[in-house]
């Protein structure tokens, strides 16, 4: 297989490599590797740089939400409305604890969930609200917070795409009851594996929570309700600390990046989702067209490495048949249009010429 000349992403440590390095090994001299100091230092870490006054540490970004929804007592014959355009992780963590996702469409601007749509979605087994903030820009929080007032329905928040992010000023993650994060290793914050965290201000539900993690123990051997197997382990905990230092200066980079694409691609017959708050982090970039499959083969033909998140609407994935899920029409277009553009903190500005360039060449 060619190496493409323009990657989509790099994922080996770059200055963050000797931090790494000497992390891997005080877990291997420590000889401790679930659950002990390490964990508990992420976790202090992260919450503070979340503006959180906890956090818990889990197994993955899928688990992060199962087990705050499992947390709040939702659970079968419960609802909760979800977006329809995100991984598909989102909706199945909702049918993990045996609740029916339902799906409210688009905003076709932020390309997260519609608050409007939201509020048709609700019925009196709604008991959550789950908005994801896709991409790394935040969906419209104080509107989504707005219905979930008037129907008095718990807000969860999946910020698996959006560290550091911000809603008007506000940290995404601190409007809601608690909110899930992945550290999969693309993600803007990425372990060498897998990873997820809980963070919530609420100080007996993040009690609950890890003992729901730890399969419901309240002391060794001793199970005092329903739980799982979901633990962030030493390694990953200790190298996301250690990356953790990183992640500001890493995020105005992806900024800076987008902010050239965005001049770059100024004019050109191709649809940019406009950046609907300063507070946006670009873990992707990407880009609309009708002819998406024909510019993503050409891009490929260039050397430029590209993806598609997301090919398939949630709702029309056969996993879902079983839950009867409403259609979504913004979404269908987005699924059938959408191509992510390569962008990470380290990539080269020669890079981002390449590919505007190439992409002004195939519309041409």
């Amino acid at each position: 297989m060619t190496t493409p000349r323009v990657r989509f992403m790099h994922l080996q440590p770059a200055e963050d490599g000797p931090a790494v390095e000497a992390a891997i090994r005080r877990v291997i001299d420590r000889g401790w590797y679930v659950l002990g100091p390490e964990v508990e230092a992420f976790e202090q870490a992260f919450a503070r740089a979340c503006g959180a006054g906890h956090c818990v540490g889990v197994g993955t970004g899928t688990d992060a939400i199962a087990i705050i929804l499992r947390a709040l007592g939702i659970g079968a014959g419960d609802e909760v409305v979800t977006t329809p355009l995100s991984a598909a992780y989102t909706a199945l963590a909702c049918m993990m604890v045996g609740a029916r996702p339902v799906f409210a469409d688009l905003d076709p601007r932020r390309l997260t969930i519609d608050p409007a749509a939201i509020e048709a979605a609700i019925t009196p087994k709604t008991a959550a609200i789950l908005p994801v903030h896709l991409y790394g820009q935040p969906a419209d929080m104080p509107a989504i917070m707005a219905v979930a007032a008037r129907h008095k329905v718990a807000v969860v928040e999946d910020c698996c795409q959006a560290h550091l992010a911000e809603c008007l000023g506000q940290p995404v993650g601190s409007f809601g009851v608690a909110a899930a994060y992945s550290f999969y290793p693309t993600k803007n914050l990425g372990a060498l594996g897998d990873g997820g965290a809980i963070t919530t201000n609420d100080t007996a539900l993040a009690a609950k929570m890890k003992r729901i993690r730890n399969g419901g123990q309240t002391d060794r051997y001793h199970h005092g309700e329903m739980g799982v197997n979901s633990r962030l382990d030493e390694m990953q905990a200790a190298i996301l600390a250690a990356r953790l230092p990183f992640l500001r200066s890493w995020t105005e980079a992806r900024r800076a990046h987008a902010a050239k694409y965005r001049r770059l691609l100024d004019g050109a017959a191709i649809e940019v989702p406009p950046e609907c708050d300063g507070g946006h982090v670009y873990h992707l970039f990407p880009v609309l067209s009708p002819r998406r499959d024909e510019l993503q083969a050409w891009l490929r033909d260039q050397g430029i490495e590209t993806l598609i998140h997301y090919p398939v609407p949630i709702p029309r994935q056969p996993a879902l048949q079983s839950e009867l899920p409403a259609m979504c029409p913004e979404a269908d277009r987005v699924c059938a249009q959408v191509c992510s553009l390569p962008l990470y903190p380290g990539i080269p500005e020669a890079d981002l010429h390449a590919v505007a360039d190439a992409i002004r060449r195939f519309l041409a």
